[in-house]
């Protein structure tokens, strides 16, 4: 169990859907109240992962110290409790050295790990029910496992992506074998310090524009070309390629209706008719994806959102000097 910290340390969350613009945000603040900033993405924590995750530049990365960004490499696994070990870790290091931790992300497991110090469930992997449950996909599709989750943990709906295998298989695996809901085997701990949650308040139709231009501004910036190098040195059935973005262009390469191109220069082409239905389907599953995490952030009422820095600014203030 982690040693509690104490309770006049402060830490700041910054939260809210793929797009909404977390990332500029936080910077701004680490610049104005002194920060430094602990990812809470779970694909940002991959080396060589870096157009599809939307990883801060390097000159956004030289302004204001980042932690929790690649620190591993797309074939080795990762826990949430590894998260919450190494964020906390993080925490301390920053609140040493006088600055502010700045919290910041979409994957709301990573941010209610620390804010709620959740207890977390230590199920060992199970080979032979894993094995099971693919040969179930295999024969009747994922949507049939999806599915039995919700049928048996309605509120596993909120948290596990319904197009990634490996989620619903391992939500399903830890419901199995503790006979218990996979949305109940994360319970809250006693706080381990103060925290402030900041929201980022975006019409939904302003993001969903958001989130097409930066699909396409990830292609033109050579998504495909990350993808194919990463399938090439690992594999494509890595974990950490289960993202939106990687799976979507590795199911295209793996297809032999889906022919691809690599020049010297390691610049990939595929079929303008056949990049567009990539792009759509990114686009359509990206919106899914923030839709859940809308939902999932708004069932937090501890949460105050905002409309711009400004506001942003005068909470943190007032938080501070309390």
């Amino acid at each position: 169990m982690p040693k509690l910290l104490s309770r006049h340390q402060k830490i700041i969350v910054v939260l809210g859907p793929t797009a909404s613009g977390k990332s500029e945000l936080a910077i701004k603040l680490a610049k104005k109240f002194n920060g430094e900033i602990i990812s809470a993405d779970s694909r940002q924590i991959y080396r060589n992962m870096d157009i599809g995750t939307g990883k801060p530049s390097k000159k956004e990365l030289a302004v204001v110290p980042h932690h929790l960004i690649d620190i591993k490499n797309p074939n080795e696994n990762y826990t949430v409790a590894e998260y919450q070990r190494d964020a906390l870790k993080a925490i301390k290091k920053i609140i040493k050295k006088d600055q502010l931790p700045i919290l910041v992300g979409g994957t709301g497991l990573y941010v209610k790990a620390i804010v709620d110090n959740l207890k977390i469930s230590k199920v060992k992997p199970d080979s032979q029910l894993r094995q099971n449950l693919e040969l179930r996909i295999g024969n009747y599709g994922l949507r049939t496992l999806y599915d039995e989750l919700i049928k048996i943990d309605p509120e596993a709906a909120y948290i596990v992506d319904p197009n990634n295998p490996r989620r619903v298989i391992r939500a399903l695996e830890i419901a199995i074998k503790t006979k218990k809901p996979f949305s109940l085997q994360r319970k809250a701990g006693e706080p381990l310090f103060d925290f402030l949650e900041i929201g980022i308040n975006i019409p939904k139709e302003k993001l969903f524009r958001r989130i097409d231009k930066r699909v396409d501004l990830m292609i033109k910036n050579g998504l495909i070309e990350e993808v194919v190098n990463l399938v090439k040195k690992y594999g494509p059935k890595q974990q950490s390629f289960d993202a939106i973005g990687y799976r979507e262009i590795i199911e295209c390469i793996k297809n032999e209706k889906c022919p691809y191109s690599c020049d010297r220069r390691n610049n990939c082409k595929i079929s303008k008719n056949i990049l567009e239905e990539i792009k759509n389907l990114i686009k359509k599953n990206t919106r899914a994806y923030a839709k859940r995490q809308l939902t999932w952030f708004l069932k937090d009422k501890r949460i105050h959102w905002v409309k711009n820095e400004k506001e942003a600014k005068k909470i943190i203030i007032n938080f501070l000097s309390s």
